[in-house]
């Protein structure tokens, strides 16, 4: 073999000088090696090996063999045997003894866990040690490179591993997919360290092994070729590909299987929205159709308005001269009063027509009626009226006594028929309740300069970790006299130790190991080898993912982390109640107090940061948070009250102030708001529902919001009426002139607000039907007790007593009644508001006119419809920005330190929440009763069964971890099924064993197969006789049948993992599966457990949740099995999938409820539609501003936006009521409306409302500041802008038709229209309207004169005879 060496290397040294040297080099080299092979008795021949039994062990008790080579031995046929279970491919002769193959079966044993799961992997990763040593061949790719002395003997130290790159690539793409459940992530990780190719895992498999290291006792070098001359051929043993359907490899493990290609999709794509570029600019094509619509619309309206001004101006110029002579003959003629006192004059006298010729609807005037009637009744008995309302509400008052408030979250925001709700339960019933978590993170503090925050790990952060757990295991809280520590109550996968997650556990929570384990060396060391090291294995016996003990790294930069992350797993119960529950928080509040008193001091003193939290976290600080802001809302009702004290009175005057002021009235008119709250409150507390602090700290404020508008506007149409009149008389009008309108208003607003009771969310029901009653029984309330009131406090000012002090009276010598409070001066709103409408209205006055007329001029008509309406565009542009979802901090008091808590988890977490995806009703059985009736069709039908679940377990779980943002799925599922299989499979040999009585035997590493030695388990031989609970004859295509899989699941889910058997189920999946009736070949309930991506943001809670869902429904589609998807936050965030749908209906009804209020009441199609757009405009606005400032769609915005429509009704449907109701053209009622009613909206309905929202900026509460305060604001702005600019605005607009109509007709003398005016009229117009005209014919009126009436009768020229017909019109 020598000669052939250097024969081969003596022909090739006429190649060049170099040559020769680089031969001489090598031959020298093979001349060491021949004479070392000598030595040994190398030699490389079939039939012959390369090292043959076993010469020493190291100190760690790993055998090395013998480097001396010999020909190959027939063993036995015991020994043939057993070779022959584990390593197939090799027959006859064997280059092993029986204790190199039990070393050999040994090793192999803890890696088949790993890959048992893939039949194909399994048996090339078991060829690869097979051929090492046993194969009778050897010596043709095996070379010992080195050798060692151990115990005086020499032994292998080196080898050479000649091994084809063609089986090198087999093997590693045969495994690198292959799972390893139980920890959620590839075996790949433990038995190649992540080796991304076979060359690196081949490297990772040959390293030598330190002392009691994991490895190889010798080194291993793996050649793709030996030298040609050698003789030597590389080992080339067939792969088999995961593909293969004989050896059935899941999906999961073998995603490129041909049987898997057709498997239903799984990546939750994107929702890509529409686009359209212009230009260089991309836009939505929803602002793209929006703004075109809007050009459309404004260039539609614009030409309409320039044609009829044009038009008009003409008109104007043509009919100037009979213009004169009407204003100088006739308008000037009227002999008119003028009256300030009752500027609106709505008298209405016995039938559906007011005293100004306008026709109210049969509803109005049946309300008119009632009200003249009620009112002169209120104002002869008002203690009999106060007394007998008062009385109804108190007694309603009593169901306080039941009074209860709720503050479960899940009883808050989750209805009854909730999906999540059913499913939560059917996993806590059928599974297990998910667990309490109590959690520190403990962080660096940033460096400022770079803003990059230093490394958690280091010696005094460990040795600081381990002085925090030991407070924390010292905490005994105090329970019903009983003292609960954390072993009590925690989580024990093993019924041993707690589940603690925490670096710690790699030190096996003791810090004695600390330094025997080596340090932060050993920690580093963990972090790679988590789930393979022994040292590594936590003290609850299973392995540590990194990721979820660390926080602040990149990547898998373990060593980089700023930040630990100590979770403490607490157990629970089903519904969170139970006294195990009690205890539990007992312990967690012990625990809260432990980390303010003792720990934070301590973490600040070191420059670090401590965040905490524990389960019972959120409902103390929001129980906490309900009067962190009592102030505050007390504040705010003070400001109101006080405002609408100054608001009712009249204007102050130093010696009748306290005659004129409405303290008191104030006063009464707040307690009677309170009433209606106490008494919605009441009724539905009698009623057995819970209240809400929402309800406690709104619904007041609210009512009060509503009721105060109908206060001022009551007091101010009592102050309007002529003091001339009896007390009785001027109750009677006011309550006529404003009792339809705040009826209106007020049953708009309570459908408004019960439309809300059919919300599914309880405490958006909850909350409409609390303030449904409390703004009806309000109404009930002013028109009954408060009319009372103001006409006990109009005695009191008649008979001269002082406010608040009735008892005390004044003499008529301090104040005059007749100057200073019977004489009235028109108020300044009224006199901005209110505008000149004939040239003998004072000029004085003119100064303040202010408002209407500007409102009166075309141009800035135009712009306000132009602006409104972009407005409202924009809105609904912006509102598809608005996002789901409450911020949890939004919710807590600002000083929370749960606030700090939820930053940091963003921050730091790189692991998401826990998900499971959980199977119903699996039916085990169904193929070996479909195999029982159909023998041949069996194979075909498992195969089935396998492929299915392989798909549902690891395939599409897998490939969905593979894309986590748009699946949000972090790893891979761990299936209890699939581990299941492993385990029951003969290939796992020491997992599934019995004893010969058929009894369970455990692993040989547990007892009772070895006796408790210290810190290891020494084997006693109890378990010798135990063999594998089945042969490959006894399985179905390596399946287990119905019988089998029954018997043995109880062993699977009660076996310990160790590391002869890593694929035990007690702890992994105890819980996993629900055992109940399973005899009957189903099962109710399993469960697979993966990880979702990192959630930091509330839209990825929902699209986390929307994701999963879509996943498990077409998973469940294709496999005809239910299955959902599970996660301990789906029952909070189920309401953000469909949020936009509840809004949007809830709108819908409660305007539409609203709509047919109006058209009922009004008989005016056309007054409702324009109540109803103006409604919709202020929604629609409210949610444009709710985009810009970021304030997100939940249940509390939700119930805002409904509430505002209630709020919003008061802003439009006074004005169009006051309009509806006056006479004139359309300007002269906007102004009318303006000049009356317009001051009451602004003063009592913008002005209260403003000031007390304003108070509310003052919140501790975030929530308070952006839905009430934030919300509330836009909302009074919005409703005052559409209220009193858009909508006289809009109803000017439509007087411009009206106007042109009017001069055009005037132009034509063929015939006019003689109008009969009476002085007695109160109308203040001196035009009356067209429907009380008379006509005369030709001749009867001289042509272009005017004919003179009576003092008490005027005639005006109107139409010719030709346009009579429109004129009627």
């Amino acid at each position: 073999m020598d000669h052939h060496h250097r024969l081969g290397f003596l022909t090739s040294s006429i190649l060049s000088l170099l040559q020769v040297y680089v031969i001489l080099f090598l031959v020298a080299a093979h001349n060491f090696s021949a004479s070392d092979a000598a030595a040994t008795g190398e030699k490389h021949a079939e039939n012959h090996c390369a090292m043959y039994d076993i010469c020493g062990k190291r100190i760690d008790g790993k055998v090395v063999n013998c480097p001396y080579g010999s020909q190959a031995v027939k063993p036995d046929d015991l020994l043939s045997s057993k070779i022959q279970s584990l390593c197939p491919t090799i027959t006859g002769n064997v280059c092993c003894t029986e204790a190199q193959f039990d070393t050999l079966k040994t090793q192999v044993q803890q890696a088949i866990p790993f890959l048992v799961g893939c039949p194909a992997c399994l048996r090339n990763f078991l060829n690869l040690f097979c051929e090492l040593t046993c194969s009778p061949n050897q010596s043709l790719f095996i070379n010992v490179t080195s050798i060692d002395k151990v115990g005086g003997n020499f032994t292998v130290g080196g080898i050479d591993y000649y091994i084809t790159d063609a089986f090198g690539e087999g093997l590693y793409d045969s495994c690198k997919d292959v799972k390893f459940g139980t920890t959620n992530s590839r075996a790949m990780q433990f038995i190649g360290a992540g080796a991304q190719n076979f060359k690196e895992w081949f490297s990772f498999l040959g390293r030598k092994a330190a002392p009691y290291s994991l490895g190889s006792p010798y080194a291993i070098t793996f050649q793709p070729n030996p030298i040609k001359s050698s003789g030597m051929k590389p080992m080339n043993v067939s792969t088999y590909s995961c593909g293969d359907i004989s050896l059935g490899c899941s999906c999961g493990d073998c995603p490129s299987s041909s049987v898997c290609s057709d498997s239903v999709s799984t990546t939750t794509h994107k929702r890509d929205s529409c686009t359209v570029k212009v230009g260089s600019l991309v836009v939505k094509c929803v602002d793209f159709i929006l703004a075109v619509l809007y050009i459309i619309l404004m260039a539609v309206f614009l030409g309409w308005g320039f044609y009829h001004r044009i038009r008009e101006r003409k008109l104007s110029y043509r009919t100037k001269p009979e213009s004169n002579v009407i204003s100088g003959s006739v308008v000037h003629s009227h002999n008119r009063e003028k009256d300030e006192n009752l500027p609106m004059r709505q008298m209405i006298e016995g039938a559906p027509e007011n005293g100004s010729g306008v026709q109210l609807s049969t509803v109005q005037g049946y309300m008119s009626k009632f009200y003249r009637k009620y009112g002169l009744y209120v104002a002869r008995n008002p203690i009999t009226v106060l007394l007998s309302s008062l009385a109804i509400v108190l007694l309603l008052c009593l169901g306080l006594i039941r009074f209860r408030v709720e503050t479960r979250p899940q009883k808050l925001w989750v209805g009854p028929g909730s999906k999540a709700a059913q499913e939560k339960q059917f996993f806590d019933s059928h599974l297990a309740p998910f667990y309490r978590i109590e959690q520190l993170i403990l962080a660096t503090v940033p460096d400022k300069v770079n803003t990059t925050s230093p490394r958690i790990v280091s010696e005094e952060n460990i040795k600081f970790l381990f002085e925090i757990q030991k407070k924390v295991d010292a905490i005994r809280a105090n329970y019903s006299g009983l003292m609960v520590s954390l072993q009590d109550i925690c989580m024990k996968p093993l019924d041993k130790d707690c589940a603690t997650q925490s670096v710690l556990q790699y030190f096996k929570m003791d810090q004695k190991n600390f330094d025997d384990y080596g340090g932060v060396d050993h920690l580093n060391y963990c972090f790679e080898h988590y789930s393979s090291a022994d040292k590594c294995m936590s003290a609850f016996k299973g392995p540590l993912d990194p990721s979820t003990v660390l926080g602040g790294y990149s990547g898998n930069d373990y060593s980089e982390a700023s930040a630990f992350i100590i979770t403490y797993p607490v157990n629970n119960a089903v519904d969170g109640e139970g006294n195990q529950t009690a205890k539990a928080i007992a312990w967690e509040k012990t625990f809260i107090q432990l980390v303010k008193d003792e720990l934070l001091p301590m973490v600040q003193s070191r420059n670090l940061t401590l965040a905490f939290s524990s389960e019972s976290s959120i409902e103390e600080e929001l129980k906490r948070e309900s009067t962190a802001d009592a102030i505050t809302i007390v504040v705010s009702y003070l400001v109101m009250f006080a405002y609408i004290s100054l608001t009712l009175g009249d204007t102050p005057h130093p010696s009748s102030f306290y005659i004129s002021s409405k303290v008191l009235l104030g006063l009464s008119g707040v307690l009677l708001v309170m009433l209606s709250v106490l008494g919605s409150v009441g009724f539905f507390s009698a009623l057995g529902v819970k209240s809400t602090l929402i309800i406690m700290e709104v619904i007041p404020f609210l009512v009060l919001a509503v009721g105060v508008d109908n206060m001022c506007i009551l007091v101010h149409s009592v102050k309007r009426q002529k003091l001339e009149l009896p007390l009785e008389e001027r109750m009677s009008k006011a309550l006529v002139e404003v009792g339809p309108s705040i009826t209106l208003a007020s049953l708009s607003e309570v459908l408004a607000f019960a439309v809300g009771c059919i919300i599914s969310m309880p405490a958006c029901r909850v909350f409409s039907m609390f303030a449904a009653l409390a703004v009806l029984l309000d109404f009930l309330l002013q028109v009954t007790a408060f009319v009372a009131l103001i006409v006990l406090d109009s005695l009191r000012t008649e008979d001269m007593r002082v406010d608040c002090f009735p008892c005390m009276k004044v003499h008529s010598s301090h104040a005059d009644p007749d100057k200073r409070i019977g004489r009235r001066k028109r108020g300044l709103l009224a006199r901005y508001m209110k505008v000149k409408q004939h040239l003998y209205y004072q000029f004085n006055d003119l100064l303040l006119e202010v408002h209407a007329p500007i409102l009166s001029i075309w141009g800035v008509k135009i712009v306000i419809i132009a602006i409104f309406v972009a407005f409202a565009f924009a809105s609904i542009a912006l509102s598809t920005r608005i996002e789901p979802g409450l911020e949890q901090q939004i919710v807590l008091p600002r000083d929370s330190y749960l606030q700090g808590y939820f930053t940091n988890v963003s921050e730091y977490l790189r692991i998401g929440p826990p998900l499971y995806f959980v199977v119903k009703n699996y039916n085990y059985s169904y193929d070996i009763l479909v195999f029982q009736q159909e023998q041949g069709k069996f194979e075909s039908i498992h195969d089935s069964y396998v492929s299915d679940w392989d798909i549902l377990n690891l395939a599409l779980i897998s490939r969905a971890a593979l894309v986590p943002e748009t699946s949000y799925i972090a790893k891979p599922a761990a299936s209890w099924l699939d581990d299941y299989l492993v385990w029951v499979s003969p290939e796992a040999f020491g997992c599934c064993r019995k004893f010969t009585n058929g009894s369970y035997c455990p692993p040989d590493d547990q007892p009772p197969c070895c006796s408790a030695g210290e810190g290891s388990c020494v084997s006693n031989g109890a378990c010798k006789d135990c063999t594998t609970c089945f042969r490959h004859a006894d399985l179905w295509n390596d399946r287990p049948s119905t019988t089998q899989f029954k018997d043995k699941l109880p062993w699977f889910l009660s076996s310990l993992p160790s590391a002869d058997c890593a694929k035990g189920g007690h702890g992994a999946y105890t819980s996993s599966v629900d055992l109940k009736g399973y005899d009957s070949g189903i099962i109710q309930a399993s469960s697979f457990r993966t990880y979702h991506t990192p959630l930091n943001k509330q839209i990825d809670y929902v699209n986390s949740m929307r994701a999963a869902r879509e996943f498990a429904s077409r998973v469940s589609d294709s496999l005809k099995i239910e299955i959902f998807p599970y996660s301990v936050f789906y029952m909070f965030f189920e309401q953000y999938l469909n949020i936009w749908r509840t809004a949007l209906v809830n709108l819908a009804i409660a305007i539409g409820a609203v709509f047919i209020v109006c058209l009922v009441i009004t008989c005016s199609l056309w007054s409702s539609a324009i109540i109803l757009l103006v409604l919709v405009m202020i929604v629609v606005d409210l949610m444009g501003v709710m985009a810009i400032l970021n304030i997100q769609l939940n249940a509390v915005s939700v119930v805002n936006l409904v509430m505002s429509v209630g709020i919003a009704v008061e802003f439009c449907v006074h004005m169009t009521h006051s309009f509806a109701v006056t006479s004139g053209d359309k300007d002269q009622r906007v102004k009318e409306a303006l000049g009356t009613m317009g001051a009451s909206v602004f003063s009592g309905i913008t002005l209260t409302k403003l000031v007390g929202v304003i108070v509310l900026c003052f919140s501790r509460t975030e929530v308070f500041v952006v839905y009430y305060f934030q919300m509330y604001l836009s909302l009074v702005l919005l409703g005052f802008l559409h209220g009193l600019v858009f909508l006289p605005g809009r109803y000017m607009m439509e007087g411009e038709l009206t106007r042109s109509l009017e001069q055009k007709l005037s132009s034509n003398k063929d015939m006019v229209m003689v109008v009969l005016s009476s002085e007695a009229s109160m109308s203040p117009h001196p035009t009356p309207p067209i429907s009380s005209a008379k006509t005369i014919t030709k001749g009867m009126v001289p042509e272009n004169k005017v004919v003179n009436g009576s003092s008490n009768e005027k005639l005006f020229v109107v139409a010719s005879e030709d346009e009579q017909a429109n004129a009627q019109v």
